[in-house]
């Protein structure tokens, strides 16, 4: 019960705050999306920058931990997909979007700001280690099955071409790879610059949260409510369980593994939705699976963090 009142609630008051606000009219939609893309396009990829050209990548890149938590997030696409085909009647490209549910945890906004709080900013590294990659996987996935999907199973160069954009086309992912670039070559920031990009980094999680309260709000409970409950068991019971499981079969320590397993327990973030939208197929059921599964982690956190050392 403390980790829930401690680690948990502060972090969904904020989201409530940002959704209630909406609700009630006195926060715009227009202002939900100016700070949406000021956290998403600006602050985030800032706070991912910082994070990564910091990193100690000996240290912190260890393949246990990316095994045990893409091992699970790619178990959970595949379950989704093939749930969604042969349990629940929906064509192949609904599968796929329902899969990309399934596959994406919100590992930034969530993941993040939980394990901040549950362990403080010093576990972050393990959390870093897994975003950067994460949304070039997860992406990468959902867009090549996608592309091979609707090209009926014949990929090419013009399904490659589209991975590639809109992986380098995304913020986070052009953040990400300046840090490694800046990480690898030892080049020294200016002090100043440095000052400039705390003070970004600081509004990152509370602007985002708040963002994500607001965009939430905007979104319908409706559509098949039994796959979305399937969706919802995958990303926030299976992918954790098998992230933890294979957690300790490979010996993987304490720390890294509490990262692993508490971000593979996150909902699916609104990029679910977004991969929806950007192929206009299952926008309902993915909608409604991150507004229902956003809800049901405030739960399921706290289960998870009760089975963590």
């Amino acid at each position: 019960m403390q980790a829930l009142l401690d680690v948990i609630l502060p972090v969904f008051l904020v989201i409530g705050f940002g959704y209630v606000a909406v609700w009630r009219g006195w926060f715009s939609q227009a202002g939900v999306d100016g700070l949406t893309k000021f956290s998403q396009n600006f602050a985030i990829p800032c706070l991912l920058f910082t994070a990564i050209a910091r990193l100690d990548l000996g240290q912190s890149f260890d393949w246990r931990l990316l095994v045990s938590f893409y091992t699970g997030s790619l178990a959970g696409f595949v379950l989704g997909m093939f749930g969604a085909r042969y349990l629940f009647g929906r064509d192949w490209e609904d599968s796929v979007v329902i899969g990309f549910c399934c596959l994406f945890s919100n590992s930034v906004l969530l993941g993040l700001a939980l394990t901040e709080r549950a362990y403080g900013a010093g576990a972050l590294e393990a959390n870093f280690a897994i975003i950067a990659v994460h949304s070039p996987f997860c992406y990468g996935i959902g867009i090549s099955v996608m592309e091979i999907v609707r090209a009926k199973g014949q990929a090419g160069i013009g399904t490659a071409k589209r991975v590639l954009k809109a992986m380098f086309s995304n913020a986070l992912i052009i953040g990400i790879g300046a840090g490694f670039i800046v990480n690898f070559s030892g080049v020294t920031l200016p002090g100043v610059f440095n000052d400039a990009l705390d003070l970004m980094v600081r509004a990152a999680l509370p602007a985002a949260i708040f963002g994500m309260g607001g965009v939430l709000a905007s979104y319908k409970a409706e559509g098949d409510f039994r796959i979305v409950l399937y969706a919802c068991l995958i990303s926030l019971v299976v992918h954790p369980a098998i992230t933890r499981s294979l957690g300790v079969a490979l010996s993987l320590p304490v720390e890294p593994t509490r990262s692993a397993v508490l971000t593979a327990a996150m909902a699916p973030g609104v990029n679910a939705y977004i991969f929806a939208s950007m192929y206009g197929r299952a926008t309902r059921v993915a909608a409604t699976t991150v507004l229902v599964a956003t809800a049901l982690t405030i739960l399921t956190a706290w289960v998870w963090l009760s089975f963590l050392p």
